[in-house]
């Protein structure tokens, strides 16, 4: 939502300044597809409702979620399952169509979910039994708490989803941003007038965060703030172009960090955020945070649709003594863009826009291309423009990695209501872009997973059985991989962890039949909380940049 801003006006956080090659592209069309890597094929043609907040279950199912009270949908409900809300502005007599659905992404197949009250612009995470929490929204939905325990499209009780009578929120969270914590719990930071925090369960009181008032300008850009638990138990909390490492024990702030240049970042600002993957080759100590994109100070303030996007993004390691913001420079200008995390440690950057700002109708020039970002290559090398997809995905779209190595991109709805006519209609088809290790050429090297444990305590070691047609040289990674809640371009939760693994032993030699070679990996689980928080985990083997498709293993305290 573009929501309201103060008429008055205030100093700039510093124009994004951009190199002339930039402003080049921002008028060129995309690179074509026989140019550049990756793929597009739509799964979905019509799924009925845009996703607003998309969130992939531990059964490979994906949760879909829009918003209540903006009209019908496209996607029917059970007759039994119609909502009745005199209050709803736009169907007060009644409404009979999902604005939730649950998609199986490997069938295609798609059932609606009932939602009741408004979840525009609100927040999730996944609790360590693979239950999904949904937190606020707006309206009847402002102060809500959400539950859905995922399921399959073919289980026998099907799931929906359940709202909680009580408890409720303690403050009203619209555009606020979840995190689950070493213990379990989640906290639920910021939103709109609520610069504070509180937890679920609701074991603690609500505690002031003076950081997110003052984070906040004339067009706000401090909602949705960037949240990424760091391996120490602390939160490193960015909002603005600020940031600061926070206790949520003690709610202290322990330390301000310097501020990022390049203006603001967060909604209605549209930068992205994540955090690079935990290595145990440095004992999980240290963590990165990288923020991209974002809008010009006064796109969203002034309602400039067409002013140029930021290119810019920032590289900091939150856990050092004494940061620095290291700058580098995207291959296209971009807000609104999702930044997921793969399983290679490679970031996709994908979705958005090139000019504008967050909010209905404020944003132009699509950005088709995805870039992936390449962490570990020289500074200047680590971007890697990919194939364009053929559908803007614009405000109110999302991006999740799939099991299989694949990422789901699903909604834009760039208007108040469904509207399906126009420059950027409402996009209710469901794409996937499948990264270049999908390649056929890369099918010799992808490793197939074959065993691993369901439940693994922390410390533990543990084995997993791996095949692989060639045989394979050197050392064979495993990772783990959060399933978090995506929406207005930042996922919630998201988390790569590394494991630390014996190199790989061959069970099962394979031959001129063209059976597979065998081998098995001793691996060691996180040691605690702080590191990976307890829940379900997409575990990928990873033999020289091929990933295998995932299988989930549930970190248990």
């Amino acid at each position: 939502m573009a929501a309201a801003a103060s008429a008055s006006t205030g100093p700039p956080h510093g124009l994004v300044r951009l190199s002339l090659h930039v402003l080049l592209l921002l008028t060129s069309v995309s690179l074509t597809h026989a140019q550049l890597p990756g793929t597009w094929e739509v799964l979905v043609e019509d799924a009925g409702i845009a996703s607003m907040h998309t969130a992939v279950t531990r059964f490979g199912t994906v949760v879909l979620l829009d918003r209540t009270d903006i009209g019908p949908s496209r996607l029917p409900l059970p007759k039994s399952h119609c909502r009745r809300d005199p209050t709803d502005r736009a169907l007060p007599g009644g409404d009979c169509t999902a604005h939730s659905a649950l998609l199986d992404p490997a069938t295609r197949r798609l059932r609606p979910l009932s939602i009741l009250t408004d979840t525009w612009c609100s927040s999730g995470q996944f609790l360590p039994d693979g239950t999904l929490l949904q937190t606020g929204g707006d309206l009847d939905g402002l102060r809500k708490l959400r539950t859905i325990s995922p399921c399959s499209l073919d289980d026998r009780s099907p799931c929906d989803w359940l709202e909680l009578p009580s408890p409720l929120l303690a403050a009203g969270r619209w555009y606020a941003t979840n995190q689950i914590l070493p213990d379990g719990s989640v906290v639920i930071v910021g939103g709109r007038a609520a610069p504070s925090v509180e937890f679920y369960p609701p074991d603690r009181p609500l505690r002031p965060f003076p950081f997110l008032a003052a984070a906040s300008d004339p067009q706000m850009d401090n909602l949705y703030p960037f949240v990424h638990l760091l391996p120490d138990g602390h939160l490193f909390v960015f909002a603005n172009d600020r940031s600061v490492l926070y206790d949520p024990d003690t709610g202290d702030v322990l330390r301000e960090y310097p501020v990022l240049d390049g203006g603001p970042r967060n909604y209605p600002s549209g930068g992205s955020s994540a955090m690079l993957p935990l290595d145990p080759a440095d004992g999980y100590s240290r963590a990165e945070v990288v923020v991209c994109g974002g809008a010009q100070y006064g796109a969203f303030l002034h309602r400039d649709f067409e002013m140029p996007a930021g290119v810019t993004c920032g590289r900091l390691v939150a856990t050092d003594t004494d940061p620095v913001w290291a700058m580098e420079e995207m291959a296209f200008p971009r807000i609104m863009g999702d930044m997921v995390m793969l399983p290679t440690g490679e970031v996709l950057i994908i979705n958005g826009a090139q000019a504008g700002s967050q909010g209905f109708e404020l944003a132009s020039r699509p950005c088709l291309n995805p870039v992936l970002y390449r962490p570990n290559e020289p500074d200047g090398l680590r971007f890697m423009t990919l194939t364009p997809t053929e559908i803007p995905r614009m405000y109110h779209s999302t991006a999740n990695l799939l099991p299989d190595g694949r990422v789901l991109v699903a909604g834009s709805n760039p208007h108040y209501f469904y509207r399906f006519e126009g420059e950027f209609p409402t996009e209710l088809r469901v794409e996937a872009f499948s990264p270049e290790y999908l390649s056929p050429d890369k099918a010799s090297l992808r490793p197939g997973l074959e065993a691993a444990p369901e439940k693994v305590g922390y410390g533990e070691g543990f084995e997993v059985e791996v095949e692989v047609a060639l045989p394979v040289v050197g050392v064979l990674e495993v990772n783990l991989l959060s399933a978090p809640f995506a929406t207005h371009s930042f996922s919630q939760g998201q988390r790569m962890v590394r494991l630390a693994v014996s190199p790989p032993a061959e069970v099962a030699r394979g031959g001129g039949d063209g059976a597979p070679h065998r081998y098995r990996i001793a691996c060691k689980a996180p040691p605690n909380g702080r590191v990976a928080p307890p829940g379900y985990y997409m575990a990928f083997v990873v033999n020289q940049g091929v990933p295998s498709a995932a299988r989930w293993v549930q970190l248990v305290l």
